[in-house]
Formats: C-alpha cells, sequence, structure tokens
C-alpha cells in the first residue's frame, strides 16, 4: 500500500486550509508522504481541477491517494467518494471533478463515502477537505478498504466527455478543454485520432474560422516566426495549439469550451471517437 498522498485544490496559498488538511492526515499517519500538485485551481472551476488531476495522476506510482477539492458544494447534499481506478484512489466530492479519470479508465469503481467512524469529528459544513476527505486518504494510506470505508454506487456525477465527435467522413469536431497560463490551447484530441503523419499533411486545425497549418516538435523550433500559431503535442499527451513567447487564446480569441475542427483527418486507432 503507497503512503504517497496528492493534494489537489482551490483553496490558494494565503490561508490554513492546506496546512489544515496536512496535519489531519499526518496525525493519522505519521508516515505518509504528501505531494501537493497545485493549489491555484481558479476558485469553484471544477473542469480546471478535472484537467489537471487527469494531466498528472499516472505521473505518480501505482496506489497512490489523489485527494482532489474543489468543492463548490460542500455542506449540501452532494455526496463525498472514493474512486478506484487504474491502480490508484481518488477522494473528493460527488461534482464531476473525477470525470476524465472515468473516461480514461472505464474499468472503476465509485464509493459514497459514509462511515463517520473515519471521519474528523465535529465534522465542518464548510470544509470536508479537513474532516472527510483528508482522514479518509489517510485511513486508505494505512490500508483500510474502499468498502470498508463506503457503499459503492453507479448514479455518479459526470461532467460531459471529452472525446472528439466524428462529424462527417473527413471530419472530426474537438474541444479546447484547458487555456494554460501560456495561453497555450489544449484541446481533447490525442494522438490515437490522428494519423501517424498528422504534423506533415493530414490534417486542418480550424478554430473561429482561422485555419493552423503548422506542426511544431518543440516551441522554438522557428525563432523567426514568433507570433505564428502552431500545433504542438503536449506534455499530457493532447494536441495544443500554441504561439512561440505568444497566447494562442488571445490570438485565436478562443476560450475553453471553444469548438476546434479537424478536417480530412485519417483515424488512428480511435477507440475514444463517439460517432
Amino acid at each position: 500500500m503507497s503512503s504517497i498522498i496528492t493534494l489537489l485544490t482551490d483553496f490558494g496559498s494565503a490561508d490554513y486550509f492546506v496546512g489544515a488538511m496536512k496535519g489531519v492526515i499526518l496525525y493519522s499517519n505519521p508516515e505518509a508522504s504528501i505531494v501537493d500538485i497545485t493549489h491555484e485551481i481558479p476558485a469553484h472551476d471544477i473542469q480546471s481541477g478535472a484537467f489537471t488531476l487527469l494531466a498528472v495522476y499516472k505521473n505518480f506510482p501505482a496506489g497512490t491517494i489523489h485527494v482532489c477539492v474543489i468543492d463548490p458544494g460542500v455542506g449540501s447534499s452532494r455526496r463525498p467518494i472514493l474512486v478506484e481506478a487504474g491502480g490508484y484512489y481518488f477522494v473528493g466530492p460527488d461534482n464531476g471533478v473525477f470525470s476524465f479519470i472515468y473516461e480514461r479508465e472505464e474499468d472503476n469503481k465509485v464509493f459514497h463515502l459514509n462511515r463517520a467512524e473515519f471521519f474528523r469529528q465535529p465534522v465542518s459544513n464548510t470544509f470536508h477537505g479537513r474532516d472527510i476527505f483528508a482522514p479518509v486518504a489517510a485511513a486508505i494510506s494505512k490500508g483500510a478498504k474502499p468498502a470498508e470505508i463506503g457503499e459503492e454506487i453507479t448514479n455518479h456525477v459526470r461532467l460531459d466527455a471529452i472525446s472528439p465527435i466524428a462529424t462527417g467522413e473527413d471530419e472530426l469536431e474537438a474541444t479546447i478543454i484547458h487555456v494554460d497560463r501560456f495561453g497555450n490551447c489544449i484541446t481533447s484530441l490525442r494522438r490515437e485520432h490522428l494519423s501517424e503523419n498528422f504534423d506533415a499533411n493530414s490534417a486542418r486545425i480550424i478554430v473561429n474560422d482561422r485555419e493552423i497549418t503548422s506542426h511544431r516538435n518543440f516551441f522554438g523550433e522557428d525563432e523567426n516566426a514568433a507570433r505564428e500559431l502552431f500545433t504542438i503535442w503536449g506534455s499530457a499527451g493532447f494536441l495544443e495549439i500554441a504561439a512561440f513567447r505568444a497566447s494562442a487564446s488571445q490570438m485565436l480569441k478562443a476560450e475553453r469550451g471553444q469548438k476546434v475542427k479537424v478536417v480530412a483527418w485519417k483515424m488512428g486507432r480511435g477507440e475514444d471517437v463517439k460517432t
């Protein structure tokens, strides 16, 4: 059993929230290794948290416990849950923050956390990160089984799927699922959705009626074309639209949720494309 516990929140660093969660974990399991992924997710931005978790979870050893708290519904009827998927554990609110994990790891189990003896008492109506999610993560790190902590459910909340959609014989519609701090637009396209020679001539990428025809292997490949839009395979495995030392998002007037049209594409394995 891994004793690595990661924390991903929208709490920021100015308040006591993250420190309180760490204290509860270490009180229960002093041997736990706690890793901060980030606490700078925009406030209440569930989809941003879902993407960040998707991009990073497999960088950790199997058995790692990922605690993700972007929880605008804390204290309401939304359920606290534990997810077992892909050899990892995920602890947080049932508000869709684990949606992309469900999509990537289809063999998953979800448990409603309803065993109060595993919680810190009394449970606050405003801080389940400290009182439910942190102690549950610590319990798992010490060997507790999901079925001991909660009841398996199948009606968990899911955000809209991010897999591209085939819109015609020669067309594919993807979505910008994240815009990073550099203005790079991360799309929902992965390598298996396109042919191996995509960067040469197999597809045209169109955003807001603007066509991107250049593809690069690294950002500074052509420093003489500083404001040229290009595509690049990002480190999270998705196709990104970028501009060297400039914001592609601003240049395209594009934001998360923007549709991306791919024309004259050739399928790879394509198991995630929905028709």
